[in-house]
Parts: C-alpha cells; sequence; structure tokens
C-alpha cells in the first residue's frame, strides 16, 4: 500500500510539474506571437489594422491546445482566410445587418466543414468582418489578405518555432 501511494505522489507532483511547464510555454508562444503581430502593425503597417479579435482564440489553441485538430496550420490559416473572405461578402451584399451577421458566422462554419479547415476563431473572423465598423469595412477584400491572413501566418510561425522548443511538445501534428 504504501508503495502504491508513494507513485501516486510521484505521479502527481511530474504531472504538476508538466502542466506548469505547459503554462510556462503557452505563456510565452502567446506573448510572442502577439507581440510580433502588434509590433509589426505598430512599425510598418501604421496605416493598417494587424490586429482582430479573433487572434486572441487562435493563440489559445495554436499555443495552449497545440495538438488540437483546430490549431494545425492549414485549419489556422485556410479556416481563418475563407471565413474572412465570407464575411467581407456578407457585409458588402448585406451591410452591417442582423441578417449579415447570422449568415456570415453560419455560411463560415459551412465553408469550414466543407473544405475540413475547422478553425473556430474563423467564424469569429467572419463577424468581425461585418460588424468591425469603418476600419474593417474600409479594407474591403483586403481584410482576408491583411490582418487575418498575415497575421495568422506570423502566430504560426512563432508557434512552430517556441512549441518546438520544448521537448514535451510537438507543432504542429500534421499540415
Amino acid at each position: 500500500m504504501k508503495s502504491y501511494l508513494t507513485k501516486m505522489r510521484g505521479s502527481r507532483a511530474s504531472r504538476h510539474d508538466i502542466d506548469w511547464q505547459d503554462a510556462a510555454w503557452s505563456w510565452l508562444g502567446a506573448f510572442i506571437g502577439m507581440s510580433a503581430v502588434t509590433l509589426l502593425g505598430e512599425r510598418w503597417l501604421t496605416d493598417q489594422l494587424l490586429v482582430v479579435g479573433s487572434f486572441g482564440a487562435t493563440s489559445v489553441l495554436i499555443y495552449a491546445a497545440p495538438e488540437s485538430p483546430f490549431a494545425q496550420p492549414r485549419n489556422v490559416l485556410l479556416g481563418s482566410l475563407l471565413s474572412a473572405m465570407v464575411g467581407v461578402a456578407c457585409f458588402e451584399w448585406l451591410g452591417a445587418t442582423a441578417l449579415a451577421v447570422a449568415l456570415a458566422v453560419s455560411l463560415s462554419v459551412l465553408v469550414m466543414q466543407l473544405t475540413h479547415t475547422v478553425h473556430p476563431p474563423g467564424a469569429a473572423a467572419a463577424l468581425i468582418a461585418v460588424i468591425g465598423g469603418p476600419d474593417i469595412h474600409a479594407l474591403s477584400w483586403w481584410f482576408p489578405l491583411m490582418p487575418v491572413g498575415l497575421g495568422c501566418a506570423i502566430m504560426l510561425i512563432v508557434a512552430i518555432l517556441v512549441n518546438n522548443l520544448a521537448r514535451h511538445r510537438r507543432y504542429p501534428r500534421y499540415w
């Protein structure tokens, strides 16, 4: 009985240490990724917005849950790009209306499922394209490329570098 309790305590301690290490790597990736996107926008693209709200959720997936199918590069990049295009199309056709919001989100879900590129923050990119306001609307068809595509690409590069520095992580699982 005593050896069983010792083993249990030992496994809990190891699991707890790995959780702490994992959280630290997740923090580092999210910090570097969001810093890179933000600094690039501030220093070189002052006329363009490079940070969108969906990047927060993308950060959770690619840095804190890199093994998730939703966090794989194909899903992150294509799911976000396609969804942003759907959102822009809905805004262009219907304006910032309730119908455009509902169609942008629901059609982005449909498109991601049909293309096997489901990335939940992609639906947020579609929503932002409709309700994002004058700065987002002024980007029109550039919105999927910049900020969405470029921002996702930068965060993916950081995710590949940071997640593979940790001995217990491997990213991506597949392309």
